[in-house]
């Protein structure tokens, strides 16, 4: 599901604005809204629909447990904002509370869950290690066989990316931001290191910021500044099995790292995840056709008995994938008031509402929110390697 307004409540191409978004997922809406909350004049572009990148076709996932404080302090910053969504933003995101369960097969993953729960701990998190029996406790449809151990969040869960989506855009718009649809930037002029305006199809924009929140097609957004934004885009594809019999309730959202399957709720059925054993590091949104068998070889180690569950539909959306799997959030040196919020490489729906309150602070040179210097694009030089290892606790 995507979200666009009717044609004819689109607004009139502005003329001038404080601030340009480029990007219409929920990094660029999150952006957007807390922008305009502390009173900035913000148009956001989008050349398709709302939500019709990254986020709508993420599976939702709310995850808190990383190695990396930043990663958790943004993960639960951004949790506790959607347990207030409601509340703030007038919109049901259906969030379940079904906590997050890693299975682990090799000691390493086992030593490196163990290095993550300890970050998480300090900082108030309550994820702990477990055996694989608890872990079949957990989840009853898995094989434990070869399991070493596992990791578990019970705090963590999931939501409806498509409601974060459309609670933002409402709110934004009700205060005032300008949302275009169906108009994508087409350059960015910037003269004597400063930019001077955004170019669409709509027309020019002039303004003196822009923020990139274009998910994996960030790195040509980043060029037309002159600015090096290393994030590739990874195809992830998932699927909607058909209904479950005697479905077991309260099912954490469960990810096998030895095969990289992954399930959670999903309705009456499950939705249903894995790695394409051939990776695609391009655009192209359509699931190889070979897919479903490594989802099959997948599921026949880990959940056997999930053997004659059928598929009731499939795609792939894009993981913006970069060199260390960390997000870019930051500001450009030599470019005056580039701005980035980019690269979260498959966990952006969980930090999202933290990263929007980090970038209208980082707009505003206030404290942020979370401290995301780390985070800056400069940390990886002038040739940043994609040497990916697997899905690991990034």
């Amino acid at each position: 599901m995507t979200i666009s307004p009717p044609r004819s409540a689109r607004p009139l191409p502005p003329v001038e604005a404080d601030v340009v978004v480029i990007g219409g997922g929920v990094m660029g809406l999150s952006t957007a809204y807390h922008l305009a909350a502390a009173g900035v004049d913000v148009v956001l572009l989008e050349g398709r629909q709302l939500g019709s990148g990254s986020t709508g076709k993420a599976a939702g996932g709310l995850r808190t447990l990383f190695a990396d404080e930043v990663d958790v302090r943004l993960a639960q910053h951004g949790r506790e904002a959607l347990h207030r969504f409601g509340r703030d933003l007038g919109k049901d995101v259906e969030l379940q509370v079904s906590g997050h369960l890693f299975l682990l097969d090799d000691a390493a993953d086992v030593a490196a869950f163990e290095a993550a729960v300890k970050v998480q701990n300090s900082l108030g998190g309550k994820s702990r290690m477990i055996d694989a029996e608890e872990a079949r406790r957990l989840a009853p449809l898995i094989s434990t066989e070869g399991l070493l151990a596992a990791a578990y969040s019970p705090e963590d869960g999931y939501c409806s990316p498509e409601a974060v989506v459309a609670g933002y855009t409402g709110a934004a718009r009700k205060l005032g931001v300008e949302i275009l649809t169906g108009t994508p930037a087409t350059g960015i002029h910037v003269e004597n290191g400063r930019i001077q305006a955004v170019l669409s199809p709509a027309g020019r924009i002039a303004t003196s910021t822009v923020i990139c929140t274009a998910g994996a097609w960030s790195g040509r957004i980043g060029e037309w500044a002159g600015v090096e934004l290393p994030v590739r885009p990874l195809r992830v594809p998932t699927a909607l099995s058909t209904p479950v019999p005697d479905l077991p309730p309260g099912l954490p959202f469960t990810v096998d790292l030895g095969t990289s399957f992954a399930f959670r709720p999903e309705g009456s059925g499950l939705l249903l995840g894995a790695a394409e054993q051939q990776e695609s590091w391009a655009f192209d949104q359509n699931p190889a056709e070979s897919w479903l068998d490594d989802l099959a070889r997948a599921m026949a180690v880990r959940v056997p008995g999930l053997g004659e569950v059928g598929v009731r539909h499939s795609q792939a959306g894009l993981h913006e994938m970069t060199p260390d799997r960390n997000a870019l959030i930051g500001e450009a040196a030599d470019v005056s008031r580039f701005l980035y919020c980019t690269g979260f490489s498959g966990q952006g729906l969980a930090m999202a509402p933290a990263a929007g309150e980090v970038m209208r602070d980082l707009y505003l040179g206030a404290t942020a929110t979370v401290e995301v210097g780390s985070r800056s694009a400069e940390r990886f030089g002038a040739r940043p390697s994609y040497e990916l290892p697997a899905i690991n606790t990034k």
